[in-house]
């Protein structure tokens, strides 16, 4: 919502350059995607080495 309002207010101002920016915005989306999916990528890995790494101590906790 906050975008759009701001695209708005853009729009009154400059016109031509709100015009742009829509145009350009799924450009740069598409563009960002893959390093999105990178970063979902290497968290997991992340979270998972955490996870193997801090499973003793959990099993000595419940035990």
């Amino acid at each position: 919502m906050a975008k759009f309002l701001l695209w708005c207010i853009l729009l009154v101002l400059c016109w031509p350059l709100a015009l742009v920016a829509l145009v350009l915005y799924p450009l740069v989306w598409l563009l960002l995607l893959p390093f999105r999916v990178v970063g979902i990528a290497v968290g997991g890995a992340l979270e998972l080495v955490s996870a193997v790494i801090f499973l003793p101590v959990r099993l000595m906790r419940a035990i």
